[in-house]
């Protein structure tokens, strides 16, 4: 069965990647979270999409060059809908309490944003909060940054990693070719413009934001081990639908 993996919480109907929108996302019934780690200037991880505050808050500056305190400060909701202005960036600890609190039993998938810029020690401290305790839901890792991936792998061996690809065609093969990456995360335009590779591909693949019902149920129809959706509740309706 193709597992519906939340994008950024639901990030279709609430300011992705805050409270509010994983919340949705665990009310909707997604079978996984997808969500973006980075790492401020005074070292703490914030979960936010990109390098920067500027798209998605009132504020700006690189995440790298801000401080904790100085993030929180910003109102990460207002963009989206004036509803969620109250609505703050959180850090990895605070949307990990709330998946506590929500009995979430699902798998959150936790992306390394690395890709832009490899922020020193980053790995370390995602291992040391995720190893700290025994969670009630599964784990994996995913970047763009096939290095990171390999020093995640070393201070976790035996958690599921997997590879994003956006437009890079050697990334595919990388994923054959390296032994602890279990499968490969592509855009969807790229499946759609490669079915020759989709068609037989070994390992797992499971694309991100097809967001349309044609799209999701492309992917149904291939059975990819999952999608990675803006969406997850419209994606659970059409799974359900497809099964029947």
């Amino acid at each position: 069965m193709t597992v519906i993996i939340a994008h950024r919480g639901s990030a279709g109907t609430h300011p992705e990647n805050t409270l509010p929108a994983f919340m949705e996302a665990v009310r909707s019934g997604a079978d996984g979270i997808e969500l973006d780690v980075h790492m401020t200037a005074d070292q703490q991880l914030v979960v936010i999409h990109d390098e920067s505050v500027d798209r998605t808050t009132d504020g700006k500056g690189l995440i790298r060059e801000l401080t904790l305190a100085e993030i929180k400060e910003l109102d990460a909701g207002s963009w989206f809908d004036k509803k969620y202005q109250a609505t703050k960036i959180s850090t990895l600890q605070e949307v990990l309490n709330l998946l506590l609190q929500m009995r979430f039993r699902g798998f959150l998938c936790i992306e390394l944003k690395t890709n832009k810029f490899h922020y020193p020690g980053i790995e370390k401290k995602i291992s040391e909060i995720m190893t700290s305790k025994k969670w009630p839901f599964t784990y994996w890792y995913v970047s763009f940054n096939l290095d990171s991936l390999r020093i995640m792998h070393e201070f976790e061996p035996d958690i599921q990693y997997d590879l994003l690809q956006k437009n890079d065609l050697k990334k595919y093969q990388c994923v054959l070719e390296t032994d602890f990456i279990e499968g490969l995360h592509p855009n969807y335009d790229w499946v759609k413009q490669h079915p020759e590779i989709v068609k037989d591909y070994p390992k797992a693949l499971r694309p991100w934001t097809p967001n349309l019902y044609e799209t999701m149920m492309t992917c149904f129809e291939n059975d990819f081990a999952g999608i990675i959706t803006d969406f997850p509740e419209k994606a659970l309706r059409m799974r359900s639908r497809y099964n029947q």
